[in-house]
């Protein structure tokens, strides 16, 4: 990978990373618990309750991809960022753009079903 595309690719990650952060802080918001003395009907609690799942879940999913992100910022200027771990050929920039934590070449990434 070309030095320049390595400045864009770690400008862009840290954008990311930012943007998850703030994520993360919205999550954690709308996970508090309801209070069950909160008078709200019967249907809006589980509402809530539901909502308050998927909200977890999508905390959960930043956290992950929060933690890829820095890792994948740590390792770029690592020589061996931007190979595909298993067949060792370069991943595409533009894939890295979009997947900026990929450790996979879009061939071998279908083949082990990433």
């Amino acid at each position: 990978m070309e030095n320049r595309q390595k400045k864009i690719l770690k400008s862009h990650i840290k954008e990311r990373i930012e943007g998850l952060k703030r994520n993360l802080v919205s999550y954690r918001k709308l996970i508090q618990p309801i209070s069950p003395d909160n008078a709200i009907g019967r249907l809006t609690r589980m509402e809530a309750i539901n909502s308050k799942s998927i909200n977890e879940a999508a905390l959960n999913k930043a956290r992950q991809t929060l933690s890829k992100m820095e890792r994948a910022l740590m390792m770029i200027d690592n020589p061996d960022f931007g190979l595909c771990r298993e067949c060792e050929e370069p991943i595409p920039f533009a894939r890295l753009m979009i997947v900026p934590e990929s450790e996979h070449c879009v061939q071998c990434a279908q083949a082990i079903g990433e």
